[in-house]
């Protein structure tokens, strides 16, 4: 057996259904060889938005692989490899490299070095015996700890080399490990005696599939519940102990709770400081549960430390809660408060959110839409900028992983490959990506490969012909030159690619649209419903 033929045979044990890939890698057709299926995009960075959906809903079991040419494949790569590595999502790329005689000869891009910088690992693979102890590790590290790309570079001439037969490889162990006892033990104490206390949530929640248990640990001690935009889905949002989710944008009720809690246990996050995520409040006591000890006193001054996964955490804190007496607590008052603020909140909003406005506005757009689809059975991304805002602290889910949140790193155009990759992993689901009119200028062409693969998503794309955002900041360049206006009929640039594609101006139009956007979807055909929108810029950043 050849080293191309080897690895495709291992991807295959190890359970990957679908490579994501541009041409020329001549892993694409060892691949396709033993049945996993090519997903050829038109640029790089969609193929790794793409797989990295692909780990996030399946949890790492179908492991998103990427692959790509040596130099200019490898260089546009990039970007996809540092958006997966700052939302820390496993995926495995296995970029072509030039022949080993030159691969460190300048100007020749070498993967293993350009990407260490944003990945766990970078390894080529120097020798055509060595390929089942490469990817060994290589898999090891995709499923074990925090997730971040691994990268296995495959030089030109190994491609041919002889594989050792037989291979002996079989799929690597996954293992857990969870926190210090005595930690527990004190933790539990902290948070059964604070007066306030909240919990933040982020996405090591999912990785762990801790629902329950973060459920459970709520409701015992009656302690409200806020996410990241990471870990958004993590908790049911209709939930009387659901105060919402934090990004750059939020509910009333998170800042509030946040603000005035003596006790913040963050599960599952990494605290990172970030201007798309929400900051924690100063003088508070923080428990911090990470997966990653490097995570601790990063960015927030933590009290006391979990170091362990999410599931075992939580599981361990509502033991050693029992353990010391307690009962479940009395909801009724935190949620009573919660319901007030929220109340309060949404009657500031509703004019926007159900405005009669022409153009449309955005929020009007999103509202409708959520009370249209089946929340519970709907997959949704945003993307970067005004999209993000204002979907994220409006739309409720109920169930885990219907929200796909990102935002540590902004890349535009990211939400398309998501929702490409959610279709695939999750076929029974309405998969929608939302998206302004400067995101698709990035990855728009694309659309172009869902309708070419078969990937019947739901785009919703809120078109004001301009970069509104930057507006307050582009002021005098706006004026004189017009920088930050943009052009384009998006709708029948979707038609002109064989899906759907319809543009939505009038109010009575936004229901009906959607409607025959989800009905193209479930016969199998893209859809791009453009909305054209005002200039709307502001955002709920309560204080």
């Amino acid at each position: 057996m050849k080293t191309g033929p080897a690895i495709a045979d291992i991807l295959k044990k190890e359970g990957v259904e679908y490579l994501f890939a541009y041409p020329v890698n001549h892993l694409i057709e060892a691949c396709a060889a033993v049945d996993i299926r090519p997903i050829i995009v038109r640029q790089e960075r969609i193929g790794l938005h793409m797989a990295d959906a692909m780990s996030r809903l399946s949890k790492g079991r179908r492991m998103g692989v990427f692959c790509m040419q040596s130099g200019p494949g490898s260089e546009n790569a990039y970007g996809g490899v540092a958006q997966a590595f700052g939302e820390s999502i496993p995926v495995l790329v296995i970029p072509q490299g030039y022949p080993r005689r030159i691969a460190h000869v300048p100007p020749n891009f070498n993967s293993t070095l350009a990407m260490a910088h944003v990945a766990k690992h970078c390894e080529p693979v120097t020798s055509g015996k060595e390929v089942a102890n490469i990817m060994r590790r290589a898999f090891s590290l995709l499923r074990n700890g925090r997730g971040s790309p691994v990268v296995v570079e495959l030089p030109a001439d190994v491609y041919g080399e002889e594989a050792p037969e037989p291979l002996n490889y079989e799929p690597v162990v996954v293992t857990k490990y969870g926190p210090d006892p005595a930690a527990v033990k004190q933790a539990a104490q902290v948070l059964m005696a604070a007066k306030r206390p909240v919990i933040y949530a982020g996405q090591g929640v999912h990785w762990a599939e801790a629902y329950a248990e973060l459920k459970e640990l709520a409701e015992l001690l009656a302690i409200p519940v806020c996410t990241s935009l990471e870990g958004k889905s993590s908790f049911d949002e209709t939930h009387p102990l659901a105060l919402g989710s934090g990004g750059r944008a939020y509910p009333k009720a998170v800042r509030s709770f946040l603000d005035r809690s003596d006790v913040i246990l963050g599960i599952g996050c990494s605290f990172t400081e970030t201007n798309f995520g929400i900051s924690m409040p100063q003088g508070k006591t923080i428990i911090h549960a990470t997966l990653d000890p490097a995570h601790l006193n990063k960015d927030v001054k933590i009290k006391y430390g979990l170091v362990g996964d999410a599931k075992l955490t939580l599981a361990a804190l509502i033991a050693a809660c029992k353990a010391a007496g307690a009962t479940k607590r009395d909801a009724s008052a935190v949620a009573a408060e919660i319901k007030q603020i929220e109340g309060e909140w949404l009657k500031e909003w509703l004019p926007k959110l159900k405005s009669n406005d022409a153009p449309l506005n955005p929020y009007r757009v999103l509202w409708d839409l959520q009370h249209t689809v089946d929340v519970a059975n709907t997959i949704i991304t945003h993307d970067a900028g005004s999209p993000r805002d204002q979907l994220s602290p409006f739309w409720k889910t109920t169930a885990p992983h219907t929200y796909i949140g990102w935002g540590k790193t902004t890349q535009l155009g990211y939400g398309l490959g998501l929702a490409m990759g959610a279709k695939l992993a999750c076929p029974d689901k309405l998969c929608i990506n939302v998206w302004g009119d400067a995101a698709i200028g990035f990855t728009g062409m694309d659309f172009e490969t869902a309708v070419r693969e078969r990937i019947p998503i739901m785009s919703i794309l809120l078109n004001n012909f301009s970069m509104a955002i930057e507006l307050h900041i582009m002021q005098v360049s706006t004026e004189k030159y017009r920088s930050t206006d943009i052009s384009g009929d998006y709708a029948a640039m979707a038609r002109a690619f064989g899906g759907y594609g319809e543009r939505v101006t009038k109010l009575e139009d936004i229901v009906p649209a959607i409607k025959r956007g989800i009905e193209q979807t479930k016969k199998g055909v893209p859809a791009l419903l453009e909305f054209i929108t005002s200039k709307e810029v502001t955002i709920s950043t309560p204080k």
